[in-house]
């Protein structure tokens, strides 16, 4: 299973640099069933911030609904147990605190690899990331 982070979406949605045709790819791959997926419920905030901010109100809207429409993707809730988890790991690797919050769901959720543009994902002991 693959934990997909939000900048996955993101490059899907806004087509930057030559990661857009990388990320469509993957998530077609999702959609398909080809692969399974998860991501944080965070990434809906992130998605929409991102798009709107690029964009126009209308692009971020339609960006917040594909999230939430998209097949073969779960989106995982926030808990205070992923919360706790997220907390520990800002302390031992000094993520940020939304970066931590989804490296702690893909630990909690047991994901194979977390699919991710960013490298301080690597730090992490309890992940193994890939790049697009």
């Amino acid at each position: 299973m693959l934990y997909i982070d939000t900048n996955i979406f993101v490059y899907a949605a806004l087509n930057t640099e030559d990661y857009g045709d990388r990320a469509a790819a993957l998530l077609q791959k999702i959609a398909q069933r080809k692969e399974q997926a998860i991501t944080s419920v965070l990434t809906f905030d992130e998605i929409f911030w991102a798009v709107k901010k690029n964009r126009e109100i209308e692009k971020a809207l339609e960006a917040g609904q594909m999230l939430l429409n998209f097949p073969n993707l779960e989106i995982v809730p926030a808990t205070r147990e992923i919360a706790s988890l997220a907390l520990q790991l800002i302390k031992e690797y000094s993520l940020p605190p939304r970066d931590a919050m989804h490296a702690a769901t893909a630990i909690a959720e047991k994901a194979d690899y977390m699919v991710s543009t960013d490298a301080h994902f690597d730090r992490v002991k309890q992940l193994k990331r890939k790049n697009l």
